[in-house]
């Protein structure tokens, strides 16, 4: 039989205690399970860095479903949006691999540091787009999204 806990930590996630009969003991002990960071909920976007390692504020939130991802962001010049991106699509996650599947796309953004100038781009699909695979780094309330191109997006969990 197994008896299952879930306490709060002041320092960090919550975690799961879970009492374990043990064959050799009639009073059994306690273990510690860590739970899984999950990826559904609302993230905040923070940083934007590219690959060339230039760093730019974002403003904006990606928000992840069960399949669906809808994210809209802006990078930002002094406090000023300078570029711009809606997107959204489906994706799946297999361990640290996140691979979105494109099927939305508004764009557009002057140039700065590091970036192009783009002008503007729309796109919309009913079914399959472009996939982009994307290794991830996933904690209770961090996201980093690591792209093919070398550069990386930052969040922060707003809600699960």
């Amino acid at each position: 039989m197994t008896a299952t806990a879930k306490e709060a930590s002041p320092n960090g996630p919550i975690v799961t205690w879970r009492r374990v009969d043990l064959p050799s003991r009639t009073d059994g002990r306690w273990s510690c399970q860590r739970q899984q960071p999950t990826i559904p909920g609302a993230w905040n976007a923070r940083v934007y860095r590219l690959a060339i390692g230039q760093v730019h504020t974002v403003r904006g939130r990606i928000f992840f479903a069960n399949t669906e991802w809808q994210v809209l962001f802006f990078v930002m010049d002094n406090d000023e949006p300078r570029r711009g991106s809606g997107e959204g699509g489906t994706y799946t996650l297999r361990g640290d691999q996140l691979t979105f599947e494109h099927h939305y796309l508004l764009a557009a953004g002057d140039e700065m540091l590091g970036l192009p100038a783009t002008s503007l781009r729309m796109e919309a699909r009913d079914g399959t787009g472009p996939s982009e695979p994307t290794r991830i780094e996933l904690t209770d309330d961090q996201l980093i999204l690591h792209f093919p191109s070398g550069n990386s997006l930052e969040f922060t969990r707003l809600s699960p």
